[in-house]
């Protein structure tokens, strides 16, 4: 072959090489266009099981979020804007209540299957205590309001529920996808009447409403989650965004044509990250703020890489049967697994799940799931009465409704008759702290019952009568406005003026003073905020707190009281250390130039789990008590001489010896429970101490 043919062969084959690399690439291009055109996606469900798995890893084996649930939030978006842009494609018009009812009859029969069988074990594995707590959440979860009712209690310094994790508190992202499963409906309802109306295009006017809800709600979420990240996680409007950016995949995914091999490496890359994603963020902590971008942009990359037909496609794994089935019980699985998990650390007494009981959990989990699915689920769903009129399928969501809904409103009703009942607590059947008294001499009835009941307990905290008068009303700040409690003098004009100032230890012992209060006719005063020391010099790293703080110092200096009672101490849990509360020492010094007397009382000793709790499951059981010496430390650290004179003429009461016998700081004393959580005394045994700080009172100041 001469050299000019050779070149021409050569060339030719070039064209034919680039011919075929062309049409290739079309091809590549024409598949990403069916993605978005397929009706039944097998890589999304694929995705499906693979969030729900990282979300039953990283809770039982690793104690941690995954990242797992916003995929699950970003995927629903998607795949709700196809249905609902296709029905308006083809002109089919959506009946916004049959929607409703056909979605809600889809996810509410497991929903309501899983609380009932929480509600049923929880009668018998729950504290008294918690069951209160449990029931507001049942109620919640069948309301689809369960991250409100957390959101709430994240920062609720007196939630009676801290020390347990809740059976039923995963259902919060459902709740906040049945609430965008209410509110996309009618974004895509309204845009479509616009969009009719104006002659304008319905997928921009879809894009432009989705990228405002994106922009606004990231935003929003960013700055709260900076600012207050325990209420973000739980919020709806910060993880609106997350669902707008499923929405937005879904209307652009048609113009996203790619080269098959772009969308082979996009789909690894994607599968990769969003495993990686738990490892590497602190999603608990991070989230729902920028840090959410990464679950949820990898679950996009998987998405937009769809079905590639290559063999080295992530689409290939995601599509497998073992992968598909674990997909379609992914709804069962995320039900069911954190109860089982919730439920067996309890039933072991443990924190965490160790390889064993965490595989026990897992087969349990995944048994469930799928017998749910085929018993309930499915069974349901090929049922076809719901779909023949409207009222057929509310009448089943009805049904399935009152099949939680009138259990728990007996439970709920019992409950609030035994908390609603008045604590009749007796000085001769409940003596309380009176017993540690040396001089004592038992008169109890036998079989006297405990108080508070058990109910009651974790709600017993102490209030004053009422808020502050015209003439004591503190002048500046909403806060401290609102948070002044006031007992009147009982008769005349107040022998003084006492001010309650600190956290909520500070507010426990309120009950110990009340009595001593009404006897010398003072005016008592209360100005304390949970978890927030009296420090108005010190700042204690809390900006709400020392804003406070600041207004509370000058309410002080206002009002002018001849005595201040507050905290001297805090207590470790679980430990005889203590330290002084936070800014007493230069708190004392600036009090002492104003010529205010201050009463510091040592904190009482804390514990890491609630010995009232424990008692009230186990009855007398050693291990529902604490040693004294475990707990408290010899000297309280007021009296160490580094402090010599800068404590000033602060004079200061230790109770502890009226909290713990001289061996023991028992759950229950003189038929009283003395906790209502890890750290603070119920009122009524708070109450009960009364006898003790009168005199020790007296002693101090000579009254």
């Amino acid at each position: 072959m001469t050299m000019p043919q050779q070149n021409f062969s050569e060339s030719l084959m070039s064209r034919r090489q680039e011919s075929l690399a062309r049409e290739r690439r079309r091809a590549g291009a024409d598949a990403a266009v069916k993605n978005h055109e397929r009706s039944f996606r097998p890589e999304i469900q694929g995705l499906r099981a693979l969030a729900v798995l990282m979300v039953v890893t990283y809770h039982v084996w690793m104690g941690r979020v995954s990242g797992g649930v916003d995929v699950f939030l970003f995927i629903s978006a998607f795949l709700m804007t196809l249905q609902f842009v296709r029905k308006h494609d083809r002109g089919v018009r959506t009946n916004l209540l049959r929607h409703y009812l056909h979605v809600f009859w889809r996810l509410l029969p497991l929903a309501a299957l899983v609380i009932l069988a929480v509600l049923i074990v929880g009668r018998f594995l729950y504290p008294a205590t918690q069951w209160g707590g449990l029931l507001t959440q049942a109620w919640s979860s069948l309301l689809y309001a369960e991250n409100w009712t957390l959101k709430a209690l994240a920062v609720d310094y007196y939630a009676d529920n801290h020390a347990l994790a809740s059976p039923l508190q995963h259902f919060w992202s459902l709740s906040i996808q049945g609430q965008v499963f209410i509110l996309w409906p009618l974004i895509f309802l309204v845009s479509s009447g616009i969009a009719r109306a104006r002659g304008i295009g319905y997928r921009k006017l879809l894009a432009f409403v989705f990228g405002a809800v994106l922009l606004l709600s990231l935003t929003f979420s960013i700055w709260y989650t900076a600012t207050s990240q325990a209420e973000a996680y739980f919020d709806t409007f910060a993880r609106l965004w997350e669902f707008a950016l499923g929405s937005l995949l879904a209307l652009g995914l048609k113009h996203l044509a790619l080269p098959v091999m772009v969308r082979v490496v996009l789909g690894w890359a994607g599968v990769v990250a969003m495993l990686a994603c738990g490892f590497v963020i602190d999603v608990q902590g991070a989230f729902p703020g920028v840090a959410a971008l990464w679950p949820t942009l990898s679950a996009a990359a998987v998405i937009v890489a769809g079905w590639t037909g290559s063999p080295f496609g992530v689409d290939r794994i995601l599509s497998s049967k073992p992968l598909l089935s674990l997909g379609g019980n992914s709804y069962a699985l995320y039900l069911w697994h954190w109860p089982a998990l919730v439920f067996a650390l309890m039933v072991r007494e443990r924190e965490n799940a160790d390889g064993k009981l965490g595989f026990a959990v897992v087969v349990l989990s995944l048994a469930l799931a799928y017998a749910s699915t085929w018993l309930v689920e499915k069974r349901l769903r090929t049922w076809s009465w719901p779909d023949l009129r409207g009222r057929n399928a509310l009448a089943a969501c009805a049904a399935v409704v009152a099949l939680v809904s009138a259990p728990l409103g007996y439970w709920q009703l019992n409950h609030n008759a035994k908390v609603s009942a008045p604590i009749s607590a007796t000085e001769r059947d409940n003596p309380g702290a009176r017993t540690l008294d040396p001089d004592y001499v038992a008169r109890s009835s036998p079989g006297a019952p405990v108080m508070p009941p058990a109910e009651k307990v974790a709600t017993d905290w102490v209030s004053l009568d009422g808020p502050c008068p015209e003439e004591l009303k503190p002048k500046g700040g909403k806060e401290v406005v609102e948070r002044c409690g006031f007992q009147a003098p009982p008769s005349g004009e107040a022998s003084k003026t006492v001010m309650m100032l600190g956290h909520s230890h500070a507010e426990q012992f309120m009950a110990a003073v009340k009595p001593l209060a009404a006897q010398e006719n003072w005016n008592l005063i209360a100005q304390q905020k949970g978890g927030c020391a009296f420090s108005p010099v010190e700042a204690t790293g809390d900006k709400a707190c020392d804003e406070y703080n600041r207004d509370v110092w000058s309410y002080v200096q206002q009002v002018k009281p001849d005595l201040v009672i507050t905290m001297a101490t805090q207590s470790v849990p679980d430990s005889p250390r203590e330290e002084l509360s936070a800014g007493f020492e230069s708190m004392a010094q600036e009090l002492d130039k104003l010529g205010i007397e201050v009463l510091g009382i040592r904190d009482n000793p804390r514990s890491a789990r609630n010995l009232s709790t424990c008692a009230i499951a186990k009855g007398d059981d050693p291990s529902c008590s604490l040693e004294r010496s475990s707990v408290v430390a010899p000297e309280p650290v007021y009296e160490d001489e580094k402090y010599g004179e800068s404590l000033g003429s602060v004079k200061f009461m230790d109770l502890t010896d009226r909290i713990c016998t001289t061996s023991a700081c028992p759950p229950k004393v003189g038929n009283i429970w003395v906790y209502l959580d890890e750290n603070h005394l119920t009122g009524t045994y708070a109450a009960s101490l009364a006898p003790a700080f009168e005199q020790r009172y007296g002693a101090l100041f000579g009254s």
